[in-house]
């Protein structure tokens, strides 16, 4: 049976009964609602990031983003610009953005123990120029999602210093991880041979990261 909690917090007055609110009060100052430009660096140095998005029932996805660094396109200090590649064609998040018109984006930079965090709305759109603008090995993505800044602000490193995301050294092995096939052939239940499915995924790693 699924575990059932016994001891709920679930308001704000018991939350902050538990932790009081920080003594100086600078997680709520250091809140801004634009791009500036110590986020505007951080942004166009970043190779990675994760979107949030949810759907009209509150249902979450979080979806993976990367490309070389300066993928996602700072078209002016309340917009962002961020590029489809060719994936797995599901489009969760563009679904809920069209539902929702909400996202929220989180930006790594390796090596670096903080993030930055941007919330905002978004659309779905086809503007050529845009699009033109993030092409990568003259492949122009079909869509790009449009990001209107409400909220931008750095955080800080704890959670990366605490997981050593950055320090190959103390990772734990790999060995025993199933691999991506292996997880797709199990989950899917499709009847198709372990070693095909591990071979076009190779293949779409290795030769088809901007192309269909």
């Amino acid at each position: 049976m699924p575990y059932s909690p016994t001891d709920v917090v679930s308001t704000e007055e018991e939350l902050r009964t538990i932790v009081p609110k920080p003594i100086h009060g600078t997680q709520d100052v250091k809140i801004i609602d634009h791009i500036d430009k110590h986020c505007r660096v951080w942004i166009e140095r970043s190779p990675f990031l994760v979107m949030t998005t949810s759907d009209s029932e509150g249902r979450l996805d979080c979806s993976p983003k990367g490309d070389p660094a300066g993928f996602v396109k700072v078209v002016d200090d309340k917009t962002l610009a961020i590029p489809d590649r060719p994936g797995n064609r599901r489009f969760d998040g563009f679904l809920n953005i069209m539902q929702t018109g909400r996202v929220g984006l989180l930006f790594f930079v390796p090596n670096r123990n903080e993030t930055v965090r941007v919330n905002g709305t978004a659309q779905v759109v086809r503007d050529l120029a845009l699009r033109e603008s993030m092409a990568i090995k003259g492949r122009v993505p079909e869509l790009a999602v449009l990001v209107s800044v409400e909220e931008a602000f750095y955080h800080c490193g704890k959670a990366i210093i605490r997981s050593a995301l950055w320090a190959p050294d103390k990772a734990a092995s790999t060995d025993g991880l199933p691999t991506y096939a292996e997880a797709n052939v199990d989950h899917t239940g499709r009847d198709y041979a372990l070693e095909d499915v591990t071979r076009w995924f190779d293949d779409n790693d290795k030769h088809r990261l901007y192309d269909d």
